[in-house]
């Protein structure tokens, strides 16, 4: 229930729990929804519905916490139009753009205060926090595939790669599917060395739970191959310690 100040119990029980999520380097995932990872382009949608993370702390507590620019920016735009509503949610507005761990969260949030939250800077910044979403995307993407040039040519070591590749993911805010696809497309492949994998699957508890069961899924229904056989030892192996061959079908 919202009080005279804009905030919520819902939202500050939400905002703890984000906190806990970033601690444990969990992504954040949408209200309701288990398998759904919350994604940059989600905030900057008012179409859905994110309950607990609508109010003002948890966008707050992303717009100032989050690890990636991506995701606090779309976060900041969110929180920017809920400013003007309440001195409390201004003030907390304020702070964000001078804690912000994002140099360009805090030079938005600082243009829209001076803009004394004028509905035409706010849309202004929710642009630019659009454009630079799919640039930002764009440019993890085409670092991941030269990566992968490089690994193919021997031009990368195999444990850089590896270490590129989620730092890569990561930072770029990849969807659900698309980390599914590129790291099944890789644990498959016949061109990519088994040193390689078993590199990638040291790793794999850095991918969100929903994106490693559809990963052991698909890698355990695999053909069998010289390669995929061994993998499959060694990933089964991996997901009983992870107590998550029980979620696999």
């Amino acid at each position: 229930m919202s009080n005279s100040l804009g905030i919520t119990q819902d939202g500050l029980n939400t905002a703890l729990e984000i906190k806990k999520d970033y601690l444990a380097k969990q992504p954040i995932l949408v209200p309701g929804e288990s398998e759904r990872m919350l994604i940059p382009e989600n905030l900057l949608n008012h179409n859905i519905d994110l309950r607990g993370i609508e109010d003002p702390l948890p966008l707050a507590m992303m717009a100032t916490r989050d690890p990636e620019a991506p995701m606090a920016l779309a976060a900041a735009a969110r929180l920017s139009p809920l400013g003007a509503s309440k001195r409390l949610i201004m003030g907390v507005t304020q702070i964000v753009g001078e804690t912000s761990k994002h140099d360009m969260v805090k030079e938005c949030l600082k243009y829209i205060t001076e803009q004394s939250f004028d509905p035409g800077a706010i849309a202004k910044v929710r642009r630019h926090a659009s454009k630079f979403i799919v640039q930002t995307r764009q440019q993890y993407t085409a670092a991941l595939r030269e990566n992968l040039h490089s690994l193919m040519e021997g031009s990368i070591a195999p444990r850089q790669f590896v270490r590129e590749f989620f730092e890569l993911t990561e930072a770029g805010n990849m969807r659900h599917n698309i980390r599914l696809k590129l790291m099944t497309s890789l644990m498959l492949s016949a061109n990519v060395r088994p040193s390689v994998k078993f590199l990638m699957l040291e790793n794999i508890e850095r991918l969100p739970k929903p994106v490693r069961i559809s990963i052991v899924s698909a890698v355990l229904k695999a053909e069998p191959t010289r390669h995929t056989e061994i993998i499959k030892e060694e990933l089964r192996y991996i997901v009983s310690q992870q107590s998550l061959l029980r979620d696999v079908h």
